[in-house]
């Protein structure tokens, strides 16, 4: 039985058509993506779905009793709440008496009378149960109960905002861009949540390696119509463009059908016979259904400005070692960046990537270590807090800085006609930013940065906000990118398709160099050591301590086994790794298709459960061999 079921549902606002009498029907266990470019209505399409937006036709229905729990794009507030506090908003107003008792509770001197009515009105509404639920989530999670919002990081506030969205087991679970604020390891954790989630989920994001892998329904939104499909991200992929193709065919078709009638009727009509007048009808119906046609929305068409060449050495770093206070962010790091290269970084928030960018670049100092900078660098940077731009200035004021025309490599553009090329209208151009979309302000500073010519390209976060035709075009043009290019970013997908090598931040100050992408860095056997000691030093003592505890012992093998030559029964051990890990890889592949059908929650709760076992106790035999890879690979 459904859960969700809309017919010929119809929504307007203004002149822009969200959604044209379209079908959709979401049934339990379903993982449901939903594509588009920006502004096609996605976001507004989840707020029809959730109840929080009326259709102007057409019919909603939901089951009823049905629980649905949303994951906003924004995260919750750095306030002085508490995390038990934030989760416990998730059962209204039990959870509000559920709350005050857990803070009353854990005062020191507490008021007993207060206390004993919270917790008097707790029995009258069952609210134990519901203080069961809301400690469940925050272990299943590892989150410190007593940590305040403001004292944690982006990635752990957006954990806090799936617990809450979690802990009343709803029906529905729908996420708006869940990725935003996360680094490579957090999405990662993100996605397993999610792939052992029971219920639906219908999500938006533009991380295409999070849709291969979660997704088990596509649902584009392209000008007010829903193209569906049963699958994955890559097999949808070739299903649109044979949709695509068969649409151009018959737009062409029926063009070709209504210049000939053009033609015909500009000749005149010899005789008013009925046959002609029905002609001169059907005339009339061709041009109406051609004046209603909605376009596909246009491609962008960037161009970099190229200057010339810089010298063929672009940096060279020698035993570079950057602290700040007691934390190690770089240690003793030495690498040479030649002309061409195309350098991705990878590492969780606050690593230091910011800080060799810099370094780099010579923006800093080092605290030790020596940097030599190339001839001839001409840089452009993209800043990922768009600092760079004057919101209340519009594109055109803040690109031409006054011009009415500018060169891009040799061409004459007026300024209009180049923000064209990034999809922007006359008017939209002439709008201030601070109205602006944050995916139009992205198309804002890229524009600003692909008219000045440049020979080193720091990109930091560019693809914040981009759709996914924005991020692949993006693509091919650094592909093509003839200067160096340094990219910080967190899109896996990204990184694979851009990048000839990485500097990886692996904690403890290790910044180690791989050849190839993000794929190419996990092949290589590259993985984040420590880093929940960071984590935890955002989240508060309370935070994966045993986690911490665990790691200690390997640390401690490969410090003091540093330098000795391998027995010969580690030597088998290393030798045997490989080909656990393929078998391991190949099993949780298995388990996740098994998983990924739509019957698979239909089967019996053991059987689901049992499934759900394998697969956690496979993914943590892969991270340890993994480990035990590193570790012996480095001794």
């Amino acid at each position: 039985m459904p859960l969700i079921r809309l017919d010929n549902a119809s929504l307007h606002f203004g002149l822009q058509v969200i959604l044209d009498k379209v079908q959709l029907v979401i049934e339990p266990g379903q993982r449901v993506c939903l594509l588009g470019h920006n502004g096609a209505g996605k976001s507004t399409l989840m707020k029809v779905i959730s109840g929080d937006v009326n259709l102007d036709e057409g019919e909603m229905w939901r089951q009823p009793g049905l629980k649905i729990a949303r994951l906003e794009q924004d995260l919750p507030d750095p306030d002085e709440l508490t995390v038990f506090e934030v989760v416990s908003q998730g059962f209204e107003k039990e959870g509000e008496l559920i709350a005050q008792y857990h803070k009353l509770a854990g005062q020191s001197d507490p008021n007993m009378n207060r206390l004993g009515q919270l917790q008097s009105q707790i029995e009258a509404v069952d609210g134990w149960a519901i203080e069961q639920k809301v400690q469940s989530i925050l272990t299943r999670l590892d989150l410190p109960a007593d940590a305040q919002m403001s004292s944690l990081s982006g990635g752990w506030r957006r954990r806090v905002a799936l617990a809450k969205s979690l802990v009343i087991e709803p029906d529905v679970l729908m996420l708006d861009e869940p990725t935003n604020h996360l680094d490579i390891e957090a999405i990662e954790w993100l996605e397993n949540q999610i792939a052992q989630y029971r219920g639906a989920v219908v999500f938006v994001t533009h991380d295409r390696a999070l849709v291969q892998k979660l997704a088990t329904h596509i649902v584009e939104l392209d000008r007010g119509h829903l193209r569906c499909w049963d699958g994955d991200y890559h097999s949808f992929l070739n299903f649109r463009e044979q949709q695509m193709a068969e649409e151009q065919r018959h737009n062409a078709l029926f063009d070709k059908r209504l210049a000939e009638e053009e033609v015909w009727i500009r000749q005149g009509i010899k005789a008013r016979r009925t046959r002609n007048e029905g002609r001169v009808r059907a005339l009339k119906a061709l041009r109406v259904e051609r004046a209603e046609r909605r376009e596909r929305h246009g491609k962008a068409n960037f161009e970099l400005q190229q200057a010339d060449n810089s010298g063929k050495l672009v940096a060279e770093l020698t035993g570079v070692t950057q602290h700040y206070g007691e934390k190690r962010l770089i240690e003793n790091f030495s690498t040479t960046l030649i002309r061409g290269d195309r350098i991705g970084f990878l590492g969780p928030n606050g690593a230091g990537k910011s800080t060799l960018l810099k370094i780099i670049l010579g923006d800093l100092v080092p605290a030790e270590g020596n940097v030599r900078l190339g001839t001839n660098l001409s840089v452009a940077y993209f800043d990922q807090l768009r600092d760079q731009l004057d919101l209340d200035k519009n594109a055109v004021d803040n690109i031409a800085e006054g011009r009415e025309f500018i060169d891009v490599n040799g061409k004459r553009k007026h300024i209009i006609s180049y923000l064209s090329d990034f999809l922007f209208t006359g008017e939209r151009a002439r709008t201030p930013l601070r109205v602006l979309s944050g995916g139009e302000r992205n198309r804002v500073l890229l524009a600003r940065l692909f008219s000045k010519p440049a020979n080193l390209l720091v990109l930091d976060e560019p693809t914040n906000d981009l759709d996914v035709e924005t991020l692949e075009l993006l693509e091919e043009l650094l592909s093509n990118y003839e200067g160096t290019l340094l990219l910080v970013s967190h899109d896996r997908a990204f990184l694979d398709n851009v990048v000839t090598s990485c500097f990886a931040f692996e904690g403890d100050g290790q910044v180690r160099e791989y050849v190839g992408g993000y794929e190419d860095w996990l092949r290589q056997g590259g993985r984040w050591h420590r880093h929940r000691d960071a984590a935890n030093s955002q989240a508060g003592s309370g935070a994966s301590a045993a986690t911490t505890q665990e790691s200690e012992p390997h640390s401690a093998v490969k410090h003091d086994a540093k330098g000795k030559k391998l027995s010969y029964k580690l030597q088998r051990e290393l030798a045997e790794l490989p080909r656990k890990i393929e078998v391991l890889e190949a099993e949780i592949a298995s388990l996740q298709e098994a998983m990924a059908a739509p019957a698979f929650f239909d089967q019996p709760r053991e059987v689901t459960e049992k499934s759900l076992t394998a697969l956690a106790e496979k993914e943590a035999a892969l991270e340890l061999a993994f480990e035990r890879w590193a570790e012996l690979d480095a001794l």
